[in-house]
């Protein structure tokens, strides 16, 4: 069975991930997110240490400020967590097309 230990250790290093692959410092982040700009890097260091666990409304805004879906932060495997972000970087176009092959010729 897994922990909420174990849920905001892959929340922590998601976290990470994303702030330092969109470049924003985590005072950036957390001004970006609503968080006062006095606190905004201690509480995203906080949040990346596992100090602190964010309420849910504050990961969909970091969420919405890293361009990454709300599930990112807390897919366990690695893979899923990188599809994740390849799907968002598709157009519809082809995000429809992606999807009709997987249905169609890997699934079914």
């Amino acid at each position: 069975m897994k922990t909420t230990s174990h849920y905001n250790d892959i929340f922590c290093r998601r976290l990470k991930q994303a702030r330092l692959a969109s470049g924003l410092s985590q005072k950036r982040l957390g001004v970006a997110a609503g968080i006062d700009e006095f606190v905004a890097s201690t509480r995203i260091n906080r949040y990346e240490k596992g100090v602190h666990e964010p309420a849910i409304e504050i990961v969909r805004k970091l969420a919405e400020v890293l361009c990454v879906p709300l599930a990112y932060f807390y897919a366990e495997d690695d893979d899923l967590a990188e599809l994740m972000l390849i799907f968002l970087s598709l157009s519809s176009r082809q995000r429809e097309a992606l999807l009709d092959y997987v249905k169609h010729r890997l699934v079914g």
